[in-house]
């Protein structure tokens, strides 16, 4: 299991589906939010809960300047981002248990 530890992270509802990115503290906690509904809004609306990128921090707060720097891309930037370290888009929730 990851520690607590701050990451920016994305979620997809599929391959080059619809992109969510985030930031949180605790990044096992959040996932398991998303992924259970129990973050309600637009990943729930939208069943986005896979997690298909994350990076993680020593500080929070370069967690969320990075955060807002991706939230400002372009489509094509996250998914090149996105295929640089998963080409396959696979659910990345397994490898932090």
């Amino acid at each position: 299991m990851i520690d607590k530890q701050p990451a920016v992270y994305i979620l997809a509802s599929r391959r080059n589906g619809t992109l969510y990115v985030g930031v949180t503290s605790d990044l096992t906690k959040r996932i398991w939010q998303h992924q259970n509904d129990l973050a309600e809004g637009f990943t729930q609306r939208y069943n986005v809960h896979l997690l298909v990128w994350y990076e993680q921090h020593s500080e929070i707060v370069s967690a969320i300047v990075r955060e807002k720097q991706i939230k400002k891309w372009n489509r094509a930037w996250k998914l090149t981002l996105i295929e640089a370290k998963n080409p396959q888009w696979h659910d990345l929730w397994p490898t932090l248990l």
